[in-house]
């Protein structure tokens, strides 16, 4: 694993729990539609689950991978913050934690700490260069 794909994990789980909780909406909405739908209707003969039970149990599913996965991500970041910090430069961390904590685009960090595009680029690999990842997380030499 390289630095960069280290310090990535925290946006990659981050983005997936925001995908989870889209699905919550969206099956909140279908449980909704199918409330009001069934109203008044007559239970179903068959004894098979209804779409809304289905959509109450996924709800509840991913509920609970969302727990867990912001319990990865707080012990994550607090992981990632360590390794920021551990940076001398305060120039770096303060790059490090813009993009690897807040995941700010490349464009807002350049215009947050008044630098070009390409110089912030520069930065940030020298930034990389600085930091050391928990040996656990078996870095490999190659740098993106």
């Amino acid at each position: 694993m390289t630095t960069k794909t280290y310090l990535s994990q925290a946006r990659y789980l981050d983005m997936r729990i925001k995908s989870k909780l889209q699905q919550i909406d969206s099956l909140n909405e279908l449980a909704t539609t199918c409330t009001s739908v069934l109203t008044g209707m007559p239970r179903n003969p068959s004894g098979s689950t209804s779409r809304m039970a289905d959509a109450i149990c996924k709800i509840v599913d991913l509920q609970n991978e969302i727990n867990r996965d912001i319990d990865k991500l707080v012990d994550l970041k607090k992981e990632i913050m360590g390794v920021i910090k551990a940076v001398s430069n305060p120039e770096h961390q303060t790059l490090l934690e813009k993009r690897y904590l807040c995941f700010l685009s490349w464009e807002k960090i350049a215009v947050d700490m008044g630098y070009d595009l390409r110089y912030t680029h520069k930065l940030h690999n020298w930034a990389l260069e600085e930091c050391s990842i928990p040996a656990s997380s078996k870095v490999d030499t190659k740098r993106h």
